[in-house]
């Protein structure tokens, strides 16, 4: 039986798994077997990595907020200034918060002292 080449579909398709895993170096490049896999492994990273940065600009908002509130207030810092916040129910996030710090500094200080003083003054523990 003569031998029959694959038509050019299977070949389209390689090609555009190609171009995907084009800057892979050696067989991940080359081998149609190792470019399934490359392109299995390099989606299963981008999920990964996308909860890893929501976790990573989380814990960049919170160490913004810290260093800005311990820069004006010796005894206080970023968990209590939270705990007041979610007590009075003001609804800033951490982004917004990191935000504002990074624009004005005195003024989330100046949110955080008003804070202060309704909590003392009306004695909420």
């Amino acid at each position: 039986m003569t031998r029959t080449k694959r038509g050019y579909i299977a070949q389209r398709r390689r090609t555009k798994s190609g171009l995907f895993v084009s800057n892979c170096r050696g067989a991940h490049s080359k081998l149609s077997r190792s470019i399934s896999q490359q392109q299995m492994r390099a989606f299963f990273s981008a999920d990964e990595d996308r909860d890893k940065q929501k976790r990573n600009f989380r814990r960049l908002w919170i160490t913004r907020i810290n260093a800005v509130i311990r820069e004006k207030v010796l005894s206080y810092n970023y968990s209590k200034l939270i705990h007041d916040l979610y007590k009075k129910q003001l609804l800033l996030n951490r982004k917004i918060l990191s935000q504002i710090g990074i624009a004005n500094r005195n003024f989330i200080s100046i949110i955080s002292n008003e804070i202060r003083k309704e909590v003392e003054y009306t004695g909420i523990i």
